[in-house]
């Protein structure tokens, strides 16, 4: 990975000068210029601060190396870089630094017992706050110093209330960004990616706002416009399925040609409406039907149905997948794909259509500052994402799709 240095806004520099707080958070829009301010200042930090173990944190160790640690290497060069990811451990400028990911709740058990000199961390937001209270215990050295990015997130959310909104209690420093802060982005640039973005996407992630998530999830989906009546022919398929025992099981068949992405089929059985649970066997036979003679390159299935996926490989599925099931993310991209007029529906999947309406977030979840949609009338829209999400790595076309 290069680096090529750019500009620095007077924002940027005087949160490099005066991040001197017990906490220091840059938050904002993404591509404003955050991110590379705080790893500046953490460089400087690593060389500079108190003797005493260091400590980087990410959501996952996977996002830390991709988000910080690959530019860090593209700054500081590879003499004064060594990364041990089998040992938890990185090297910069010689100086041992602790790398762990704050995934979920058991994450606050990674770091009891360490005494901390400092430490960064990237995408706070996503983390428990059972880990950053522990993180904060921990960094108990004499001049201790923390570091960390996040872009807006629920206005209920604990770091928010808890830290941000308390900054003049508290020793943090906040340092605010937009996209107009960041003197290296091309306009055209910032004016489309400002078009990439909707609804609650749009408002966090560009202006850089504390939000809550309200309302229909896909607000931006208009019937008019993105369900379609007649039937591409695409240059690759793909079956995405939400599998349920007392719930509705939904398959969807999905396809790509050129950028554009279609949902082109749907499979719905609501046994509570039937009065009968199928079997795994009897959903393999049907899927199996539902393919009829398309090529499919994946089924993607969602990933607690082990059973399913079981019987599926069991009957020669030997293109199954677990889907990726990172809900906002998906959320998200599917969003995106809506807004840039990327993705559409064809008018048989009278399920998914009908649950466009009604996938709304849930409120009561909000008050606690978690983004979730409700659990309900959300089986195809779940479907929906697992496949569009999952395959967004996959663009290329592939010639000889792989049979079932």
């Amino acid at each position: 990975m290069s680096f090529e240095w750019g500009k620095f806004s007077k924002k940027a520099l005087k949160s490099i000068r005066e991040s001197n707080a017990r906490i220091n958070i840059w938050e904002g829009s993404v591509r404003s210029g955050k991110t590379i301010s705080s790893i500046v200042r953490w460089l400087d930090y690593i060389e500079t601060g108190p003797k005493g173990d260091l400590l980087m944190c990410g959501k996952t160790e996977r996002t830390l190396k991709r988000n910080i640690l690959d530019v860090i290497e593209s700054i500081v060069g590879s003499k004064n870089y060594k990364l041990n990811q089998g040992q938890g451990e990185v090297y910069i400028f010689g100086r041992r630094i602790y790398i762990v990911g704050a995934n979920d709740e058991r994450a606050e058990g990674k770091i009891r017992g360490l005494t901390l000199a400092g430490a960064y961390c990237d995408e706070i937001t996503l983390y428990p706050e059972s880990f950053w209270t522990m993180l904060l215990s921990r960094l108990s050295v004499k001049g201790a110093k923390l570091f960390g990015t996040t872009n807006p997130d629920s206005p209920y959310h604990w770091l928010k209330v808890n830290y941000i909104d308390r900054a003049n209690e508290l020793d943090i420093k906040v340092f605010s960004f937009r996209l107009e802060d960041n003197p290296n982005l091309d306009p055209n640039y910032i004016e489309q990616l400002k078009k990439e973005y909707t609804g609650l996407w749009k408002k966090r992630y560009i202006d850089g706002l504390w939000v809550m998530a309200e309302g229909v999830v896909y607000d931006m989906f208009d019937e008019r416009k993105h369900v379609i009546s007649e039937m591409p022919e695409c240059e690759r398929y793909w079956v995405a399925v939400d599998y349920g025992t007392n719930n509705p099981t939904v398959f969807l068949l999905q396809g790509q040609k050129g950028n554009v992405y279609y949902t082109l089929k749907e499979y719905y059985y609501d046994s509570t409406k039937t009065g009968r649970q199928k079997t795994d066997v009897e959903y393999a036979k049907d899927l199996k039907e539902f393919i009829g003679d398309k090529k499919v390159t994946a089924i993607i299935v969602d990933p607690s149905a082990a059973s399913f996926i079981a019987q599926l490989r069991k009957n020669g599925f030997f293109n199954v997948k677990k889907a990726d099931n990172e809900v906002l993310d998906g959320i998200r991209h599917v969003s995106t794909l809506l807004s840039n007029n990327r993705y559409f529906v064809h008018e048989s999947c009278k399920n998914l259509i009908k649950e466009k309406a009604s996938y709304v977030w849930d409120m009561k979840a909000q008050q606690k500052g978690e983004d979730k949609p409700l659990k309900q009338n959300d089986h195809a829209s779940d479907a929906e994402r697992y496949g569009l999400y999952t395959m967004r790595h996959s663009m290329k076309v592939i010639d000889k799709p792989v049979g079932w």
